[in-house]
């Protein structure tokens, strides 16, 4: 009964979250697979051509090695479909998962290696051998700062986005203060000059208008 218990923040059980991550892992070997196929078949055909006998040692070992690469790579990444088949309807969801997952991981560095293969035997052969090489390296380092440090500066950048987030909602901005009260200043006519009430006549908490009010009657000529 523990299988059944919700795990996730979307309220799944952990064969549904396996079933949804092995539904995601599928969808990137589809993207993957594509880009092995066409590789593949051009290093295959590549031996057939007219200007391949003319390749010298270092341009076939080059060829061999990344054909070697590819058929790697389309192993890696045709091997979770074997594995779920073998292993269907037999409660292995979960470990078919983790061990797909690890395959995957492996196929896309087999598939880095056989990029970089392939651009240095063409660009050594159309061009010559100081091209081929820098452009094998330029191809290695675009795929590795791509595939590997990317989704590394990505994570970090979230978490340094939670924790902002974090802080800011443990430390929560001051709340304002009491209002000011801005009391009226008293009106003084031209020419006069203002005259301070009485003290006698000064009570606790009597507003200024009202003092002032009380200094004029005092102030106003008896008749």
């Amino acid at each position: 009964m523990a299988d059944h218990r919700p795990c996730t923040a979307r309220n799944e059980t952990p064969l549904e979250r396996a079933d949804r991550n092995f539904g995601e892992l599928l969808q990137e070997l589809r993207v993957t697979q594509t880009g092995v196929q066409i590789l593949f078949a051009f290093l295959l055909t590549l031996a057939f051509t007219q200007r391949f006998p003319s390749l010298d040692t270092f341009q076939r070992a080059t060829y061999v090695t990344t054909l070697l690469f590819a058929v790697l790579a389309a192993a890696l990444f045709t091997a979770p479909a074997a594995l779920h088949r073998s292993l269907f309807q037999r409660g292995a969801k979960a470990r078919i998962v983790q061990v797909s997952s690890r395959l995957a991981t492996v196929g896309m560095g087999v598939l880095v290696l056989a990029f970089t293969g392939s651009v240095l035997l063409v660009v050594d052969v159309t061009t010559d051998r100081a091209g081929g090489v820098a452009a094998g390296a330029a191809t290695l380092l675009v795929c590795l700062g791509l595939w590997g440090l990317l989704p590394r500066l990505v994570l970090r950048a979230g978490r340094a986005e939670e924790h902002r987030v974090a802080q800011a909602q443990s430390h929560p901005a001051p709340r304002p203060t009491e209002r000011e009260v801005i009391r009226p200043r008293a009106t003084v006519r031209p020419g006069a000059s203002p005259r301070e009430p009485s003290p006698r006549l000064r009570r606790p908490g009597m507003h200024p208008t009202a003092e002032l009010m009380s200094s004029r009657a005092l102030a106003a000529p008896r008749r």
